[in-house]
């Protein structure tokens, strides 16, 4: 048992910037009493990519550089973990320069930081390695080594969806009951997960080609609605009162006896319906309603044949689509299973699920653990 473990977590898979210190109370049980996340901050960059209709990698990448180390002076005094620096170890300072060469940007900011800065109490630094966009991924990454080299901190990989696994736990909860069936729904995946126990997952169904958060972008964009699409489909979908089109998508795949996933053919239907009409108020209301129905049919249908089949005794949500209403007023209509929602602030990026994975899952990967050597990849 690990008890009193502070732990500094660093999330940038994709466009959020996110910073987040737990401290362990105990690590035997993931309980919701054993743990006080100390802050969790996220910078959002949706204002910047909306022009895009979508995430573009490179600007991330520029935005995560200018925005992660005011981010951590922000987390670390929030949480009363910064005091100022007495010694400077310019020898390890040039060593970072050197490594992080092609993110001056960063190493500026930085090299401020440390030489100002010391960071107290800190037991290890937990960083998001996978899946996402690599730009952003190694700019997290290059920080927390860089953050674990200099302070001789130990530091761990997190796996991203792990993290969406376990987001619902960082409020209060019921007990989980094994197994269990976890849903995973965002913008970049859309996965259904058999959950024998913490650390030990099976994907059994997965999306072939867009994920369900990429549908509602992409759709979204068609009907000339604002990115992220999700929440402008879902606000458009409730102020529907009419039936005048009479609009009825497919349900792709929901027939199948996988629990596997394809939401382009979707995509493909709104488009040529909607080069067949006029695009009135009216019109976009109806179609977000039945495109919204179409999604939250499939991910409802397949998760609860999943659950039946694999006699699951708990279902979790995690993703920003979990977030979507509709899905959980069907979820909550429709499984006999205990159910778990994250809380809406944890259903998107942050890095506070990636610090608890980091202190109750077996699967985080010792990235450097005591720092002695520091080399970052591009």
């Amino acid at each position: 048992m690990i008890t009193n473990m502070i732990v500094l977590s660093i999330e940038t898979s994709c466009d959020d910037t996110a910073i987040s210190i737990i401290k362990a109370k105990s690590s035997k049980k993931l309980d919701y009493a054993n743990f006080e996340v100390l802050s969790d901050l996220t910078a959002s960059q949706i204002e910047i990519h909306r022009p895009y209709g979508g995430v573009f990698p490179a600007v991330a990448k520029r935005e995560h550089q200018k925005t992660l180390v005011p981010l951590l002076i922000k987390s670390l005094k929030k949480a009363n973990l910064l005091k100022e620096s007495k010694t400077i170890d310019n020898k390890k300072i040039s060593k970072i320069k050197k490594n992080l060469e092609k993110n001056e940007e960063l190493f500026l900011q930085l090299k401020e930081f440390l030489t100002k800065y010391q960071i107290k109490d800190i037991n290890k630094i937990a960083v998001t390695i996978g899946p996402g966009l690599e730009p952003c991924l190694y700019t997290g990454i290059n920080l927390a080594k860089s953050l674990s080299y200099y302070y001789n901190i130990p530091l761990v990989g997190v796996n991203h969806l792990e993290g969406h696994i376990l987001s619902s736990f960082l409020s209060p909860h019921e007990d989980l009951e094994l197994p269990a069936i976890a849903l995973i729904v965002s913008g970049g995946n859309t996965q259904l997960i058999y959950f024998e126990k913490i650390g030990k997952y099976r994907i059994i169904g997965e999306t072939k080609d867009d994920a369900a958060g990429e549908c509602f972008d992409k759709t979204a964009r068609i009907l000339g609605l604002n990115y992220p699409g999700g929440p402008e489909i879902s606000k458009k979908a409730k102020e529907c009162k009419s039936n005048i089109y009479n609009i009825t998508l497919p349900r792709p795949m929901i027939n199948d006896k996988n629990y596997d996933f394809s939401f382009s053919g979707l995509k493909t239907a709104v488009l040529y319906h909607s080069k067949k009409n006029k695009i009135t108020d009216d019109y976009i209301k109806e179609m977000s309603l039945e495109i919204e129905s179409s999604i939250v049919d499939v991910l409802v249908d397949k998760t609860l044949r999943a659950i039946d089949e694999y006699k699951a005794k708990s279902l979790l949500l995690g993703g920003g689509v979990s977030a979507n209403q509709k899905l959980i007023k069907e979820f909550k209509k429709k499984t006999k299973v205990k159910l778990f929602i994250p809380n809406k602030k944890y259903t998107g990026d942050n890095a506070s699920m990636i610090g608890l994975v980091s202190i109750y899952s077996p699967n985080i990967k010792k990235i450097i653990k005591p720092i002695s050597n520091l080399k970052i990849n591009e």
